[in-house]
């Protein structure tokens, strides 16, 4: 990893990726291919993130994270209700400009959510958010590509990132903790931003504290098969970056 310019191609099921350290890139910059490089998320479902975590020493003892970010404000969502047919639901929706951010820590292995709440996307905050879960034990966390983890921030912290294609929500694990909370937390009114915070919180809570659901709902098959891949035993190079694209 280290200073090298050169890119390692790794094929696995038939697809290339290319491995290499994240800073050795400008910050929207791809290695190869520019823009044909988001026309799919294959790469880290067929094999890119096995590639990725080979390159700094992944093992099945790493605890490995997947990371997002949710707003959650008071401009609240219209759902779906039961009423007596022929009737007319007539919902109170509400709308405030008030809002935090949810920063999620998924770990499908092991069932463990982690979280915290940050003001905004910026680099230093979400610095914060990655040294909380490196405290917490978390060894490497796949994020995406926004510029804050991108950041010499980020970078500092020393735990092992590892980007995601761009534009692959449908990668994220902690998407489907995201739905969970929505169905439960949405359509209804809160008075002030810190109870439907509170009322993130407890549903958190429930599911943190059922390990079983928290695996299947992102212990996704991909996932688990990379998992069993990996070496028994070994170390991470911490401090380093990887990426794992889908070349053209």
């Amino acid at each position: 990893m280290g200073g090298t310019n050169l890119l390692r191609p790794v094929y696995s099921l038939g697809y290339p990726f290319a491995v290499s350290a994240a800073e050795n890139h400008a910050e929207d910059a791809s290695p190869e291919g520019g823009p044909g490089l988001a026309r799919g998320p294959a790469g880290l479902e067929k094999g890119g993130l096995e590639a990725a975590l080979n390159a700094v020493g992944g093992t099945q003892q790493t605890r490995l994270a997947w990371r997002d970010e949710r707003r959650v404000g008071l401009h609240g969502q219209i759902r779906r209700v039961w009423a007596p047919r022929g009737g007319k639901v007539r919902p109170r929706v509400q709308i405030e400009r008030s809002w935090r951010y949810l920063a999620l820590a998924v770990e499908p292995i092991e069932g463990c959510l982690s979280w915290c709440w940050i003001g905004n996307l910026k680099a230093a905050r979400i610095a914060t958010a990655l040294q909380q879960w490196q405290q917490d034990g978390i060894e490497a966390v796949v994020v995406g590509r926004a510029s804050g983890h991108r950041s010499g921030e980020a970078k500092e912290i020393g735990v092992v990132l590892v980007f995601q294609p761009p534009y692959s929500p449908e990668l994220k694990p902690a998407e489907r903790v995201f739905e969970e909370l929505r169905r439960v937390i949405e359509g209804r009114r809160y008075g002030r931003l810190a109870e439907k915070r509170a009322r993130v919180e407890e549903e958190l809570r429930r599911l943190a504290a059922d390990p079983e659901r928290v695996k299947s709902l992102t212990g996704w098959s991909w996932i688990r098969e990379v998992w069993t891949k990996l070496p028994l035993e070994g170390g991470l190079e911490h401090g380093q970056s990887t990426q794992a694209l889908v070349l053209s």
